[in-house]
């Protein structure tokens, strides 16, 4: 007959166990799903130095854990330095990232703005500020990621991420768009990479409380939670429990456009389709293919037929 005391070390052994077997499945997926998309994109090449932006949320330690990992066993060499932006938002623990990144060793920056007074004083009261911030914030960090040489910046935005945003542009603003995994800023100066972005948010969710990160709130500033976004955010949960597998789907399907068969005559040639081409687009084999006997003897796919 065993004592009480050894039934319960059993039974903390054996969560204890669990609780390893399940981070080890999760950290595993999500370093394939970070690889993929590196690949993928290209996003990571043999000398880069990736500035990772870190906000102290679940995504962006997440994404910092992972590309250590996968910075280890990389058949190539790249450099990681990361970056947190303090917008002095009230409250902020100022200690808890430079703590968690010291312990790490990896080489970090704590850039410091007060973009939290300039957005008080230009948004009304009550009013959304998470917009301004966001450009302040993008500002600042494309402007450091500069100083210190970085030639890519990454930041934490998953496949949820992703999905929302292209829903949010469909349906209030009117476009078929979305965060790209990869991007050039509008001045040219900087590569935007997203490594998560083939990476579930249910997954870094769980990931980041096994992993125990310090996670810091984003609620200091005392805005208001973007509504549109949170509405488009319960629309997908909802259809993620209600038909398991559609998530997947939808994201597979911005991996997958065809514009032939969209209405944006900016994206693709409707006016110059013609019959008896693959597609109605005449090639550059097919423009140069003048002649009686080429034309005989070319052949051709009407669209109609396939």
């Amino acid at each position: 007959m065993t004592s009480p005391d050894t039934d319960l070390t059993h039974s903390v052994n054996l969560e204890d166990k669990k609780i390893k077997t399940r981070l080890n499945k999760l950290q595993k997926r999500l370093r394939r799903e970070v690889g993929q998309a590196i690949e993928a994109f290209n996003m990571i090449e043999d000398g880069d130095k990736v500035m990772v932006c870190l906000s102290g949320g679940k995504d962006s330690y997440a994404m910092l854990d992972i590309l250590m990992n996968l910075q280890k066993s990389a058949p190539i060499h790249f450099e990681l330095v990361a970056v947190n932006l303090d917008q002095k938002q009230p409250g902020f623990p100022e200690h808890v990232l430079p703590e968690y990144l010291s312990g790490l060793g990896i080489p970090f920056h704590i850039v410091e703005r007060d973009t939290y007074s300039v957005v008080k004083s230009v948004v009304p009261e009550g009013k959304t500020t998470c917009a301004l911030c966001s450009r302040l914030r993008r500002g600042t960090l494309y402007g450091f990621a500069e100083e210190i040489g970085a030639n890519k910046i990454a930041l934490g935005h998953h496949r949820d991420d992703i999905l929302e945003t292209f829903f949010l542009n469909m349906f209030y603003g009117g476009k078929l768009k979305s965060m790209p995994p990869k991007l050039v800023s509008d001045d040219g100066k900087n590569m935007v990479i997203r490594p998560l972005a083939y990476a579930r948010e249910k997954d870094i969710e769980a990931y980041a409380e096994l992993k125990g990160f310090p996670i810091i709130p984003c609620n200091l500033c005392g805005s208001q939670e973007n509504l549109q976004r949170q509405v488009i955010k319960e629309m997908l949960q909802s259809w993620d429990k209600l038909y398991p597998g559609r998530i997947e789907t939808m994201f597979r399907s911005l991996c997958n456009v065809v514009p032939s068969h969209l209405a944006d005559p900016a994206l693709f040639d409707f006016k110059n389709l013609q019959r008896g081409y693959a597609h109605g687009i005449v090639d550059d084999e097919d423009a140069c293919a003048t002649s009686p006997s080429s034309v005989q003897f070319m052949e051709r796919i009407d669209i109609l037929s396939l």
